[in-house]
């Protein structure tokens, strides 16, 4: 049996699947907000989800580290998408407010955001998104339990 190389892979070609859906984000949510990141986006949408959740929940949502989420989110303060608001109990928490442009970008990027998925699932069957999506949650699963 002739090995591949790690470039031939079917975890590579996930991997590459990833990187490209993720530049095709980038480039439609440029036309909207020039100023604002996928991973920024990702995390307007969560907050605006969840008001409450944690910074540390937020990083594992997004797959970064604390120090990466940190980052973003001083960003995002700097461009006036989110305010902190300190805990009067607790000095050390913050809780973070998604300011009037932040919600004003989430209303003009949702459809940019379904254009995003469908043109990333365009030509698969319900069928085949299924099956994909349980085929990655066993790949998820093996990692997980080895």
């Amino acid at each position: 049996m002739i090995q591949k190389t790690p470039t031939g892979t079917v975890l590579y070609t996930i991997e590459q699947t990833i990187k490209e859906y993720r530049k095709i984000c980038q480039r439609n949510i440029q036309k909207i907000a020039d100023d604002i990141t996928v991973d920024q986006c990702l995390v307007l949408i969560i907050l605006n989800d969840n008001t409450t959740i944690s910074q540390i929940d937020i990083a594992k949502l997004i797959f970064k580290d604390n120090a990466s989420v940190t980052r973003i989110i001083e960003l995002m303060v700097k461009k006036d998408y989110l305010t902190r608001e300190t805990d009067e109990l607790d000095k050390r928490k913050s809780k973070l407010i998604i300011t009037e442009k932040g919600k004003k970008t989430i209303v003009l990027l949702a459809p940019v955001f379904k254009l995003n998925r469908k043109t990333a699932l365009n030509g698969l069957s319900l069928d085949e998104i299924e099956l994909l999506d349980k085929i990655l949650h066993k790949i998820i699963s093996n990692c997980k339990t080895s």
